[in-house]
């Protein structure tokens, strides 16, 4: 039986159990929070995506009969932003070319650039499926004469196929804590260097002792008026960052209605008042940071809340590694290392297509060589050096 390709513009067009059975999130903790139905549908109904923010979505999926075997969370783009793989110079250059880079098709959770299967598909059906919403993204992005297509922080294995199949696959890097097996953080601490070590151990210091305390929450912990602290923080953090959130207010308590149990909330309270935040998301075999902010300013805090405590709970908790979001050489010093992500990128002008890949071949040897000598300077011994994946 042939698989028929449908496009979704609303998620709720598509049953949560065939999708997260595709995502792997049936049953236990799902290994990629981010997929899911509900994380992806609270994006939606809490107009974070839709109408008016420049994420319209159109969700693919593949079926065969009444069985949903593959799905793409996927938008039609006006803008670069949300998606940290920057595509801005190319924007630019298109324009300057008099081309028309906007709108563009996007496979990728939005604002959110934690690596995982951007194609989801029932376990039995990957080649297939991988293939049919590759082909049919693309097809999509011809028919509607759109500049490109993308596909951001997706897997090794999802890139090699897309290049297979003539998509220009682009390198970036993050920075991830693996978990060697550490009883404790004492133990993480003694695979360091002593300058490393040292540091650490003060920064810590100075953080608990910024006048407050600090407190962990997860699941049924977590009330509103933790979501409204932490709706405060997220604001500062936005304002300064992106000119404006990204998020509406309202995704912060459908997250908590519906996806308490998958979260972590590291709060500091000073004098009663809560000052600062930092919210992680916990997959089957990793903690994810994704986003703090504070409304009180204090030495080394940022640090305890987000990279310490993280380290903590993975350890405590039996988990492969903490992934700490995008950017940041700062995190290395902490223990974090140097790990390659992927993208695909498919541009429909073959002039244009040609310099683009030219870029991304110069960029991928740069980011290679970065993240050699990265990891050389990492902050651990001889002979517990980490390497990046």
């Amino acid at each position: 039986m042939s698989l028929e390709i449908r496009l979704h513009h609303g998620l709720a067009e598509i049953p949560a159990r065939a999708w997260d059975a595709c995502a792997g999130a049936t049953g236990g903790r799902p290994a990629d929070p981010f997929t899911t139905h509900r994380f992806l549908l609270a994006l939606e109904e809490s107009g974070s995506v839709g109408p008016g923010t420049g994420w319209a979505p159109r969700y693919l999926s593949a079926w065969r009969g009444e069985e949903m075997i593959a799905a793409a969370p996927m938008y039609l783009k006006s803008h670069s932003l949300g998606e940290y793989v920057f595509d801005h110079a190319w924007a630019d250059a298109w324009a300057r070319a008099g081309g028309r880079y906007y709108p563009k098709l996007q496979v990728a959770v939005p604002f959110t650039p934690v690596p995982g299967r951007r194609f989801l598909c029932l376990p039995g059906h990957e080649a297939e499926g991988r293939a049919a919403l590759l082909a049919a993204m693309v097809e999509l992005a011809e028919e509607s004469g759109l500049s490109s297509a993308h596909v951001t922080f997706c897997t090794g294995e999802e890139a090699a196929a897309g290049e297979r199949l003539g998509l220009l696959h682009r390198i970036g890097e993050q920075y991830h804590w693996a978990n060697r097996g550490y009883a404790d953080f004492g133990a993480f601490l003694a695979a360091l260097s002593s300058r490393k070590r040292k540091n650490i151990r003060r920064e810590r210091r100075v953080a608990q002792g910024f006048g407050g305390e600090i407190v962990a929450l997860s699941g049924s912990e977590i009330g509103p008026e933790h979501m409204e602290a932490f709706w405060a923080f997220y604001q500062d953090t936005g304002q300064r960052k992106w000119g404006r959130p990204y998020l509406t207010r309202a995704f912060f308590d459908l997250a908590r209605e519906r996806m308490a149990e998958d979260m972590l909330l590291v709060l500091a309270r000073r004098q009663g008042r809560w000052v600062a935040g930092a919210l992680n998301f916990i997959g089957a075999d990793a903690l994810y940071g994704r986003w703090w902010g504070a409304v009180e300013r204090h030495s080394c805090l940022h640090f305890e809340l987000c990279y310490y405590r993280a380290i903590d709970y993975a350890i405590a908790h039996g988990l492969a590694r903490v992934e700490a979001g995008a950017q940041g050489e700062h995190k290395i010093a902490r223990g974090y290392l140097p790990v390659t992500t992927h993208s695909l990128h498919w541009i429909a002008d073959a002039r244009f297509r040609a310099a683009v890949a030219e870029y991304v071949a110069a960029e991928a040897e740069a980011v290679g060589e970065d993240m050699e000598i990265l990891t050389e300077m990492g902050p651990f011994r001889a002979g517990n050096r980490g390497e990046g994946d």
